[in-house]
């Protein structure tokens, strides 16, 4: 018998965690925390609100229950690589200002309102927005109706709508409230030296964030607050008491 023959073959080495599922699972983790469940695994549950926009779905389960059997990533994960990959670019841009990851959506914010403002159209513009809205927000209104729970508007304004989120990178989530820093004063401070807007922050709040979200609640049939820019400039919309 030959040597070969009885050497054992050695079972092959697990595979050690890739970077993809190192992202795929903090991504799920993220995803737990915003929606107030915890990591999968950990025993929360989702908060009300997402029980009431679950509602209807079918056998009923858990929001847990269900990202806790997938990443949501399954056949995406080329979609998930370039856009780290588009992350990463974007934070390492240094020309001009350094660059943050709502850069691109701050600017045609800033672009489109003082094109608005130029042309004395601003308050125009606004009430187009908030109509363009009224589809989703008819929705929501449904939902809000149905169940009586008004963090529905809050989740549907913020939590769940890409153009808000991804405006307010530190977006903080709390029962009855949401509080960010005001997006656009980095920008602005920029821009506003190299003369390519002449924009205040409290413009930009009164003319522009603050009326389109106001509107937006309204259309749902709940009252909010939305606070000034404060000395931290961070802005606070609630429900109203």
């Amino acid at each position: 018998m030959s040597v070969t023959a009885e050497r054992t073959a050695t079972p092959p080495a697990p595979a050690k965690k890739g970077l993809k599922a190192k992202l795929i699972s903090w991504a799920m983790k993220k995803m737990m925390a915003s929606a107030g469940g915890g990591a999968p695994g950990s025993g929360g549950g989702p908060p009300p609100w997402v029980k009431a926009m679950m509602a209807g779905g079918g056998a009923p389960q858990s929001m847990a229950a269900m990202l806790a059997t997938s990443s949501g990533f399954e056949g995406r994960e080329k979609v998930l690589g370039e856009a780290v990959a588009m992350a990463i670019r974007t934070l390492k841009d240094t020309a001009a200002y350094p660059h943050e990851m709502n850069d691109a959506l701050v600017n045609m914010h800033l672009t489109s309102v003082q094109f608005a403002k130029n042309n004395g159209v601003l308050q125009d513009y606004v009430e187009h927005d908030i109509r363009t809205m009224q589809p989703m927000l008819e929705r929501l209104k449904g939902m809000i109706e149905k169940t009586g729970e008004k963090e529905i508007a809050l989740a549907g304004i913020f939590d769940r709508t890409a153009c808000l989120y991804q405006l307010c990178l530190d977006l903080k989530v709390e029962p009855g409230k949401r509080t960010f820093t005001f997006p656009y004063s980095y920008v602005l401070a920029e821009a506003r030296r190299s003369g390519q807007f002449d924009l205040s922050d409290a413009e930009m709040h009164e003319s522009w964030l603050k009326p389109r979200l106001l509107g937006y609640a309204a259309a749902m049939g709940v009252p909010i607050s939305v606070s000034d820019i404060g000395a931290d400039n961070k802005v606070t919309v609630a429900l109203a008491a």
